[in-house]
């Protein structure tokens, strides 16, 4: 299940208070108020009726955001360049406040109810102070609705071994895909790429791989790239990866082999991830080999193909032995 998917719709303050007041209401309707004492009991009710509701509701709203210490690094870093992480825990926090001052109004109030010799104009004075709690984090509930369809339409990563696939568009990177995971990938949205994330999966000696693609992302030169995108791209080496980097030496691709070079040296200085370049099209007559490419493969054909992949797990592997030697740094 997608990491944010359990975030629901965040209500407005006016929606809560709409919502609170009338079931406060309507939890009355139809009682026989007939004795003083009833006439307390009914005040107390809907005072207490109207401040569960907007207690739980509150409640629900910082409970439904996962925990952003617990996140996956690569998820924080994405949560933190689109919305930011210090911006969401103090929403969050004023969303917890309200939450418990409403329930500590409520209480007070309840005590000035049963010691009133009219019980009405202190359960309207009570409502008039809930409201005024839940108006005083309305920005705060804009803000977490906001992030939360952000937040939604990120891609389902998992936690698991990732090839990523980088090059320009049109060299085939989709097809290889397609072919390793023996299945069409499936298309996420991503709030930064001009298209969706391909992310297909394949299984080998019991372990379960994740291949995606990241039209966008790693298939233009950075200069071209808004800093949003730039930051995105970072974010990806903090997923347990290596980056196959697909070259067409045919250009039928529509870029010139320089042009490729070029995002090539750019992919090279900013990832600190292991690289395997592979040259596709390797079918075509105009097909030609480059000193950059480890491997010659065809799409099409499937020539290259399982040697591709032999490499591409070997790095990873050897990525996983060399992360593990290594002492933990992290905060």
């Amino acid at each position: 299940m997608m990491i944010f998917e359990k975030i629901h719709t965040v209500p407005t303050s006016e929606e809560l208070i709409n919502k609170a007041f009338k079931r406060s209401a309507r939890a009355m309707s139809g009682k026989t108020i007939d004795s003083r004492e009833s006439r307390f009991r009914a005040n107390e009710s809907m005072l207490l009726t109207a401040a569960n509701i907007l207690t739980d509701n509150l409640a629900n709203v910082v409970r439904r955001f996962p925990s952003f210490e617990q996140l996956p690094r690569f998820y924080y870093e994405l949560t933190n360049i689109l919305v930011g992480v210090e911006k969401l825990k103090m929403s969050l926090a004023s969303v917890d406040w309200a939450s418990r001052k409403i329930h500590e109004v409520a209480r007070i109030y309840v005590g000035k109810i049963r010691n009133s010799d009219i019980p009405e104009p202190v359960r309207k004075e009570a409502f008039g102070r809930l409201a005024s709690i839940i108006k005083s984090i309305n920005k705060d509930l804009l803000f977490l609705n906001e992030a939360r369809n952000i937040l939604r339409k990120l891609p389902d990563v998992q936690d698991e071994p990732t090839i990523v696939i980088a090059g320009y568009p049109n060299v085939g990177k989709s097809s290889f895909v397609s072919r390793i995971t023996g299945a069409s990938p499936e298309i996420a949205s991503y709030p930064f790429t001009t298209k969706g994330v391909s992310i297909g999966h394949f299984t080998r000696d019991g372990v379960r791989y994740q291949v995606m693609d990241t039209p966008g992302l790693l298939d233009r030169p950075m200069p071209e790239r808004n800093d949003i995108e730039r930051q995105a791209i970072t974010a990806i080496r903090y997923l347990d990866a290596v980056v196959m980097f697909m070259i067409d030496p045919s250009e039928s691709c529509g870029y010139a082999i320089e042009d490729q070079k070029g995002l090539l040296a750019e992919i090279r200085e900013n990832f600190e991830l292991p690289l395997l370049v592979v040259a596709n099209k390797a079918d075509r007559p105009e097909f030609q080999k480059l000193d950059e490419a480890e491997l010659n493969i065809s799409t099409i054909t499937g020539e290259g193909i399982e040697e591709a992949m032999e490499r591409l797990l070997e790095m990873l592997e050897e990525k996983h032995l060399s992360s593990s030697e290594e002492p933990d740094t992290e905060l």
